[in-house]
């Protein structure tokens, strides 16, 4: 069986295509019609000073009509291949690579990568691909999709009425949108003023010319006349796409499927676009009248618009990237299949989405793309401003703090002559309901804000009146005077409201790319100044906003407004064969409660010290990732429930309910401590968590033995996981790095060493200290192996340590950097840590559970630090430890 080729999946093909097109731009240009770059100057901001278009989305325009114009819309695998081998269109051009930042070189792709990995590239971009051309923009949310969707179906009708005969131009087109959101939001390519972006003396035939059909509702019909050209159809794909017929039909479905007699004669046509068998079987698509209606339309072009509304998997089939193709892809296939029977064709569909990844790969089918980063650098939206509340705060308290926040930042300061707007979102209708709202109302109330400026849309009819809607489809407008927007589940896309000044999330929602989809929502620019957009997170929304950013977009939150000084890149890592197994034995303890004959004494530290923990702030920082511009103690601003002595007893004895404990064993139990019942009373009612998090587990320990019970467990676990027995293929990852703290295999300096270490081919440390330890143990003549075990931390490896959190109290997983083995037989495992992190409490936790570890498996543990490194790789150091096996 022959090895499958490892494909680079940082090679991003629009970067290449990009370059190419700017180092020939001028030469390129003379292959564009007159009209095309007629409208392409009209649309260049740097010819054009009253330019509609801004620079992301001329480029992508420029992109678009390069691909028409140069690339004879050919599919994006085509192009690749002539592009690498210089030949075909690319003929007689300068074709240059680029390296694995992106950055052009003057090698080209073959010189720069080699054959295997071109074949191996050119076969993942064309398994996907379809009758029609498949291509993607990828443009972040705020740029303007929508009037660069227009502009491009405007391009197209232009040159289509120009050259009849040419049919690589669209004459009609069909615009998909996710869902109803987005579907209104489309409504702006009919309402658009087609000037701004149209020579004048071309706009008044595209007035005249242009038929648009909104598919809004169930009952709307596609008036557009059968083989009839500019012709716009605006649709969710519910609407027309392809449904299943029912497993049994009815007598009408039968007589209807007879493919002989007076009916076959009426519905003949309907055989004529699905071919010779008609639908039968359950598993055969049924056509509604919609599709059959756009199947008589020549020449079409498919615009998908907001195609990033689904993520992961999903994105993938709409996209046409999957093995399994969702509806949406499969109702495109088969409109090209009908199209092809009437000789004519979709000529291509064109993706609109927010990113170029789907499930942290490049997708082969981008042909242009814009990033969150350069939007926010660039000032095409708000600069985000993250105010993160820790600590315990109640859900009352969270909106009271979000809304004071947002009055005292933003208030009634009108831009664009519309006032700004706070969302708010609860997880369900009823957490709306009786928590967000009526929390909301008190705020409000007591702030001296009318409550009339509060507008609820939920999807509830009883909640969500018609002129609820109305008002919601209006908050971009100067008449509007609502400014508190109560939503559960909307607004994840198409909810383009520029008003929107910030975003506020408490509870988690269902979806984790929620977060993501609302918390941008504010970003959208206003006015003539970059604005700044307040996105208020709890700490678990905010931690899942950072992580959606990484996983959706291959961006951390430094993408938002990254560290001037971060200079790593993306290493693309590949496990080296043979697998790495480890025998070892786990311990495992059980546990058993006893209740004691005389209860110790209670001892509970009330100093401001141990009270420090139950404080709550509030941090205000520009960027997630840069420590706080500003910290500020807001504890006495929250709301607490009063105890008294009484009440106090009674919730404590709530806890040991059934455990033969009494209210009046705790109220004695708690009168011996310092200062007695009545100085817990007004700590607990300073700080309500004391009862749960101190007074609770002190008196179990008072009342309660804990027995303990042991046993150990020998285990074989993999030093990388994901090893197929079955394929040839290997685990592979994707890390971020600094080039210089980066250790290849391939590197020359390893010549000679590399048997000695290397189970990935390459190693991201984390510190010089790191690369410094492994580059000497590994020369040292006596290692006898040496892996990187720190750099796998989600899962990817099957050797942990387990330890207590001494915080949070929970079972967490931990990875010592090194696993080191001796000629003489010696095991180790090395922890290298900077001198003043040694006696962190969480560093010392992972400390005592890898010796414990180490105690079973009769090897040895080390936390070093680069000041210790002489002592311990010299000759002592080593000899200290006892040998042991380790490795079979």
């Amino acid at each position: 069986m022959a090895k499958k080729k490892t494909i680079n999946q940082d090679f991003a093909f629009f970067i290449s295509l990009h370059n190419f097109f700017q180092i020939n731009k001028a030469k390129i240009r003379t292959r564009f019609r007159k009209l095309s770059k007629h409208l392409l100057d009209f649309n260049d901001p740097d010819l054009n000073t009253n330019a509609y278009l801004r620079r992301p989305q001329f480029e992508a325009l420029e992109m678009y009509v390069f691909l028409k114009e140069f690339g004879e819309n050919r599919h994006v695998h085509e192009l690749f291949k002539e592009w690498a081998k210089n030949e075909g269109v690319f003929e007689g051009y300068q074709t240059t690579g680029a390296d694995k930042t992106g950055q052009g070189t003057l090698l080209g792709f073959l010189d720069l990568e080699g054959d295997d990995q071109y074949e191996a590239i050119f076969a993942k971009m064309s398994e996907r691909s379809r009758s029609y051309p498949n291509y993607i923009f990828a443009l972040t949310m705020g740029l303007g999709k929508t009037i660069l969707m227009a502009t491009c179906i405007f391009y197209e009708f232009l040159l289509a009425n120009k050259f009849g005969k040419d049919t690589k131009y669209c004459r009609n087109a069909l615009v998909f949108a996710p869902d109803k959101t987005v579907l209104q939001s489309l409504r702006e390519i009919q309402t658009f003023d087609l000037a701004q972006v149209v020579p004048p003396e071309y706009a008044n035939f595209l007035r005249t010319n242009l038929k648009f059909h909104f598919l809004d509702d169930t009952a709307s019909t596609i008036g557009a006349q059968d083989g009839s050209s500019f012709n716009i159809i605006i649709s969710n794909t519910q609407k027309i796409i392809l449904k299943r017929k029912q497993a049994q039909p009815s007598a009408t479905d039968k007589l209807f499927a007879e493919k002989t007699g007076t009916l076959s004669e009426v519905y003949g046509e309907l055989y004529e676009l699905i071919g010779a068998d008609a639908p039968e079987t359950d598993a055969d698509l049924a056509v509604n009248a919609r599709f059959q209606r756009i199947a008589r339309l020549p020449q079409l072009g498919i615009y998908v618009d907001e195609a990033h509304h689904s993520m992961g998997a999903s994105l993938e089939k709409d996209l046409g990237q999957a093995k399994q193709s969702s509806a949406l892809r499969t109702t495109i296939d088969e409109l090209a299949k009908a199209l092809e029977t009437r000789k004519t064709s979709v000529v291509g569909c064109y993706n609109f989405t927010g990113t170029p990844y789907v499930k942290d790969r490049i997708m082969p089918e981008v042909v242009y793309a814009y990033g969150l980063k350069a939007a926010i650098d660039n000032k095409y939206l708000k600069q985000p401003e993250f105010l993160t509340y820790t600590g315990n705060i109640k859900s009352e308290d969270f909106v009271r703090e979000v809304i004071t926040s947002f009055w005292n930042d933003v208030g009634e300061k009108r831009h664009e002559g519309m006032l700004p707007k706070l969302a708010l979102f609860a997880a369900t209708i009823d957490d709306l309901q009786n928590d967000l709202r009526p929390a909301i109302e008190k705020v409000l109330g007591e702030l001296g804000i009318p409550t009339s400026r509060i507008l609820v849309n939920v999807g509830d009819e009883k909640l969500t009146t018609n002129e609820d809607i109305r008002e919601f489809n209006r908050l971009d407008t100067p008449e509007s005077e609502k400014q508190f927007i109560l939503l559960v589940g909307k607004g994840g896309e198409g909810w383009n409201c520029r008003s929107l000044f910030g975003v506020a999330l408490y509870r988690k929602p269902k979806s984790r790319i929620f977060v993501l989809q609302s918390t941008m929502r504010c970003l959208r620019s206003i006015g003539p100044d970059q604005e700044t957009g307040f996105i208020y997170l709890s700490r678990e929304n905010q931690d899942i906003l950072d992580d959606e950013l990484q996983q959706n977009f291959r961006v951390t939150t430094d993408e938002i407004g990254p560290k001037k000084t971060d200079t790593s890149s993306t290493v693309e890592i590949t496990a080296v064969p043979p697998p790495v197994i480890i025998k070892m034995k786990r311990h495992q303890e059980l546990y058993r409660t006893v209740k004691k004959d005389t209860p110790e004494p209670v001892a509970v530290d009330l100093s401001d010290h141990a009270m420090e923990q139950f404080r709550v702030t509030l941090e205000r920082r520009t960027h997630l990732r840069e420590r706080p511009t500003s910290v500020e103690d807001i504890t006495d601003r929250q709301s607490h429930k009063t105890y008294s002595r009484l009440t106090l007893v009674g919730e404590l004895a709530r806890y040991f309910s059934g455990d033969g404990i009494s209210p009046f064993d705790i109220e004695e139990a708690l009168e011996e401590i310092d200062g007695g019942l009545d100085a817990l009373v007004d700590a607990v009612n300073k700080y309500n968590d004391v009862i749960y998090d101190i007074l609770v587990p002190r008196l179990f320990h008072a009342f309660f033995e804990v027995e303990k019970f042991q046993r150990s467990v020998d285990e074989e676990v993999e030093l990388i996981r994901g090893y197929n027995a079955s394929s040839n293929k290997l685990p592979t990852f994707t890390m971020k790095a600094q080039e210089h703290l980066v250790a290849r295999r391939d590197y020359p300096e390893f010549d000679g060493l590399r048997a000695k270490s290397f189970h990935l081919d390459a190693y991201c440390f984390d510190s010089n200290p790191e690369v410094d330890f492994f580059k000497r143990v590994l020369k040292d003549g006596k290692t006898e192996k040496i892996y990187f075990t720190g750099m796998l931390v989600h899962g990817q490896s099957g050797f942990q340590v387990y330890y207590i959190h001494p915080e949070s109290h929970t079972v967490c997983s931990y990875h010592p950097d090194f696993l080191v083995y001796r000629d003489d037989g010696k095991a180790h495992l090395i922890e290298i840590k900077a001198n003043w992190k040694k006696e962190d409490p969480v560093v010392l936790a992972k400390k005592e559970a890898a010796e414990r570890l180490a105690e079973g498996n009769v090897f040895e543990y080390a936390l070093v630090t680069a000041e210790q490194f002489d002592g311990f790789l010299g000759e002592k150091g080593w000899e200290q430890y006892e040998p042991g096996v380790l490795f079979d």
